[in-house]
Formats: structure tokens, sequence, C-alpha cells
């Protein structure tokens, strides 16, 4: 099968070419838009990050080139309208889960490093400053986590949370009982856990009712300082709101990996650039805030796994065969 992956990042190239060695791969680091697709010509199949779009004049001009599948290097689709590519005939399929202890341990690292404001300390000794004036944190043992969203995910930062003696909040429309019955964590409402808890992770998938659960609203019923940790789905959090509360000091940190315009920023190089991006650029002005740019899954298990399922998509195809991880229309 001849494959072009698009945003194939350096970092995965020599995964993606060990797993996919039986085909014809073309590896290009620019993203999947109406202007790069034609570099998908000649190709059965695309490749995608969750940084491709995949809407419907991409999948259209695809499917005039001859493409007859997608296959997704991510467990996130809300990139891809899956009805047209139903309606096209591109059968898409994407990599369910590749390591959720990889997000879950950066998600505790985060809550980490802004807590003993790690960051801060560093630059201060290179600087050979060695006070600790500013450097106060807290202990996480019996303070209380808040987590939304106990899946697979939320589920492994609920139990290395239990391990530093945390006392657990959950918030999910599906209660993860075999959850419950591993770690002490209890369901409540959203403003509950907003009520109650010392730091907020979220973790659930983005859905029309998930989008901006971060808002004045709901901020307004935290903790006054609390911490905010987000490596889940950017546009989970209002973050123009969040930064009105990082102002006023209602949040009291926050944490994220993702970011709901990181489309044409994350994953590049721009340290030669002008920021154009007004909201990245306030969130850098607070030493409060530690961003990383859509890390949490970068472990090389985690990496593997991605090349490996996205393989195993594409050898079904190849077969003729349907593959488990294949994704429906609406």
């Amino acid at each position: 099968m001849k494959i072009t992956a698009f945003s194939a990042h350096k970092f995965e190239h020599s995964y993606l070419q060990e797993a996919l060695s039986g085909h014809v791969l073309k590896l290009l680091e620019m993203r999947l838009t109406m202007d790069t697709v034609g570099l998908a010509a000649g190709s059965d199949a695309v490749a995608v990050f969750v940084t491709d779009n995949c809407s419907r004049p991409v999948l259209e001009k695809m499917k005039e080139m001859g493409v007859r599948f997608l296959a997704l290097r991510s467990a996130g689709f809300n990139h891809v309208d899956l009805s047209v590519a139903e309606k096209l005939g591109i059968k898409v399929a994407r990599v369910p889960e590749y390591s959720p202890a990889a997000i879950a341990e950066h998600t505790v690292a985060l809550m980490l490093a802004l807590n003993r404001k790690l960051v801060k300390a560093h630059n201060r000794v290179r600087d050979l400053n060695f006070s600790l004036d500013g450097l106060v944190g807290f202990d996480m043992e019996g303070k209380t986590i808040g987590i939304a969203g106990t899946g697979k995910i939320g589920g492994k930062v609920a139990k290395t949370l239990s391990g530093f003696g945390c006392s657990l909040l959950a918030y999910d429309p599906y209660i993860n009982e075999g959850l419950k019955e591993e770690v002490a964590i209890t369901y409540v409402d959203f403003k509950t856990l907003c009520n109650k808890s010392d730091i907020i992770t979220l973790h659930l998938p983005l859905s029309p009712e998930s989008k901006y659960m971060i808002n004045v609203s709901s901020i307004d019923h935290m903790k006054k300082g609390v911490m905010l940790i987000n490596t889940s789905r950017g546009a989970l959090v209002n973050t123009k709101e969040v930064i009105e509360a990082l102002k006023t000091g209602q949040i009291g940190s926050f944490g994220m990996d993702v970011y709901e315009e990181e489309e044409d920023l994350f994953f590049e190089d721009h340290s030669e650039d002008i920021l154009q991006d007004d909201v990245i650029a306030r969130l850098l002005t607070f030493q409060n805030v530690l961003i990383t740019s859509h890390q949490a899954f970068l472990t090389k298990e985690a990496l593997a796994k991605i090349a490996n399922i996205t393989a195993y998509n594409l050898n079904c195809w190849t077969n003729n065969e349907p593959s488990p991880n294949e994704l429906k229309g609406g």
C-alpha cells in the first residue's frame, strides 16, 4: 500500500518507518490542509495527526485523488468529518489507546512542578540565586483532587495520586466501577467537584456537553487559589476566562498541555517568529502558569504503540479485512 503521512514529526519517523516497513511510505512534515492535500496524489492511504485538517473539502479532494483509507495516529477524532468520510467511502480508523500511563504521569508532573515551583527554582539557581523566598509549596498528601473524566487516563491519574495520600473526587457521566474497587474515590456532580477540590484535572473527551466546561460560572464555584490542569482537549477550557481568574487569584496556578488554538502553533519551532497568539502571549506572562506543547503522550512506549496500531489498521485494509478500530459517521 502507498501511504502518505502528514505532520510526520522527526521524533516519530523511526517508529513509523519500522512499523510500516512493508508499505511504500512518504513522510511529510507539513500539516494536511487544502493547500497540501495534493501531495497525497497516488496514495492509497493517508495517515494524519491531531492537528491535520480532515474537513469535508479535504476529504472530497482525497476521494478525487483515489485515497481510500484514512489512518489516524491519535485517539481523538474531532478533527475528522466522519459523516463525510463515510459518504465518500473512505474508511477511517484510529489508535484508541496508546499509553494512558504517559499522559497520567505528565499530568502529575505538571501538578508537582507548579506546586513546588520547579521551573522558577531552576532558573534562579542557573543565575546563582539560591534564595528560597517565594518557592513555598504544599503537601500533596491530604489534598482533595477533582478528576473530571475517569476513563483509562483519568483512572491512571487517580491510582497515581492515591499513592500520594490524596482524597479523590470524580466527575464522569459514566461511573468507572472497576476504579472504585481499586482506589477510594467518590463520584460527585461537577459543581461539587469544583467546590471541594484543591486541584482539578481534566480527562474528558471533547463533546458539545464538555466544551468550555471550565468557564466563568464553574470557576466561580472553585476554591480560591485552585490549581487547574488540562492534558485532555484544549476546548474544555475557556482560556480567556481562565486568564481573568488567574489575574484575580481565583485560579492559583494553571498547567496546560493542550490549547484550543494549538493547530498553527504547537509542534513547530516559532522561536524566530513574532508571536501572533495574544492568548498564549498573555499566559506566558504568569509565573504560575506552566505550558507544554501537547507532549504528554511523548514517550518511547507511546510512539511505538501509535505506529504499530496505525500499521495494524492499514494491514487490515491491505488484506481486505475490517479493522476493529474503525470509526463510523454520526
